[in-house]
């Protein structure tokens, strides 16, 4: 008898979806196709000759314990040149406080996996990032939302939903959020960070793209604001690094400053987190590869990656405004959008009668892409809200890209006003 597959699922897949963004990415590799939808950076700044050099030297060097198992926590050497980085943020950890993982998405799935009961609620960002709302739903749980402006999460908003009952867990991405590109102001911060101690709730810090700043002040991260606020409150203990064993737990990652095909991330989080973490970890993959750790930590201990980053701000805050600037030029009156003063996106709103998952089909024909706002969802709003990515084209088809959205935005409010 043929086995029923479809009867054999656990039940939580009910709720699982393929993620939108990587179903897109199918047929926008096309090269005829201008796409604004992938979170890609920009492959002609990938490191190729320092990866080469240190894959040879490492190799070379120390092959054997570069192709062994290693410890689950990760490589200590890189442990360690993180806790150094996170220190000029004036985020204290040690090394005990740092979990490597495969990426952040991973780092995702874990805190999902360690902290969610089935029913357990989920206060995050609406809009809030895909990859998160995708990780947790496989844990069953439910969400509340809260709208986001041009200061990033209305913590006052976070407030009223505080009063009704507490959520398991906050999850928000402060700086140049995925997918809005908006920033969560310090004020804000400040009052989400007292809030979440009141309550004892924790809150995931999501920050890819804190280093991509293009113009501004920097704003303290979420973890260090905690530790500033329990320091004054006693409402929490450090240990003997300094690292304040409160109510954030921080997240980023090497993909948007090294390579995302290294699939390098990195959890911040209490020992007794970072221990429930692991666990969970052993289960999954035992260890991120230890060749993959052994390479970036070669190419980064030498102080690479700061020169590196000031080139991917210079070229990004350029096509940032190559874009913004086309927008202006070529998007109908009632299109608004964000601008980001760093990160990778911006975020488009088009006029309630259009529904961009339609708008798409229309723009593909004219070979230009984005990522319906919808998907960002986690109750499947925003059907007239696209992001648009600007860090992985070249100017001049930046200024084309956004030429031809701009048409097909105007085609359809046109058709719009006829039926009207």
């Amino acid at each position: 008898m043929t086995t029923r597959w479809g009867e054999c699922y656990a039940q939580r897949t009910e709720g699982m979806r393929s993620s939108v963004i990587r179903e897109l990415l199918k047929f926008t590799q096309q090269p005829e196709v201008i796409s604004f939808a992938g979170g890609l950076p920009a492959p002609e700044l990938f490191p190729l000759k320092e990866f080469e050099e240190a894959s040879c030297k490492i190799l070379q060097e120390k092959g054997a314990q570069a192709l062994q198992y290693g410890t689950t926590e990760g490589y200590p050497p890189l442990r360690e040149f993180i806790v150094e980085k996170m220190g000029r943020y004036d985020i204290k950890a040690s090394v005990d406080n740092v979990l490597i993982t495969h990426g952040s998405q991973q780092a995702l799935d874990l805190i999902g996996k360690v902290f969610l009961d089935p029913g357990d609620i989920v206060l995050l960002e609406a809009p809030s990032y895909v990859g998160g709302i995708q990780a947790f739903t496989a844990y069953q749980p439910r969400y509340i939302t809260v709208p986001i402006d041009d200061e990033g999460m209305r913590v006052d908003l976070v407030e009223e939903e505080l009063k009704k009952g507490y959520p398991k867990f906050i999850y928000v991405l402060p700086n140049f959020q995925n997918p809005a590109g908006v920033t969560l102001s310090q004020e804000r911060r400040e009052r989400l960070v007292v809030l979440a101690n009141e309550c004892g709730v924790p809150l995931i810090e999501d920050d890819p793209y804190g280093e991509l700043r293009y113009e501004g002040d920097h704003i303290p991260p979420l973890v260090v604001l905690d530790e500033r606020n329990l320091s004054k409150t006693s409402g929490g203990k450090a240990n003997a690094e300094g690292f304040f064993e409160g109510n954030v737990i921080y997240m980023s990652t090497f993909s948007k400053t090294l390579a995302p095909g290294l699939r390098l991330g990195w959890v911040v989080a209490p020992e007794g987190v970072v221990g429930r973490l692991v666990q969970a970890k052993q289960g999954a993959d035992l260890h991120t590869s230890t060749l993959t750790q052994m390479l970036a930590y070669e190419v980064v201990r030498t102080g690479f990656l700061d020169g590196h980053v000031r080139e991917l701000r210079k070229v990004y805050r350029e096509r940032r405004d190559v874009m913004l600037k086309a927008m202006e030029e070529h998007f109908p009156e009632g299109v608004r959008w964000t601008r980001p003063q760093g990160g990778l996106f911006l975020w488009v709103t088009v006029p309630e009668e259009i529904d961009t998952a339609e708008l798409l089909e229309e723009a593909v024909e004219e070979k230009v892409a984005f990522v319906p706002g919808s998907a960002f969802f986690a109750d499947g709003q925003g059907h007239n809200t696209m992001r648009l990515n600007f860090s992985n084209a070249q100017p001049e088809m930046i200024q084309e890209g956004i030429r031809r959205l701009g048409k097909v935005i105007e085609k359809r409010l046109e058709k719009a006003k006829a039926v009207a």
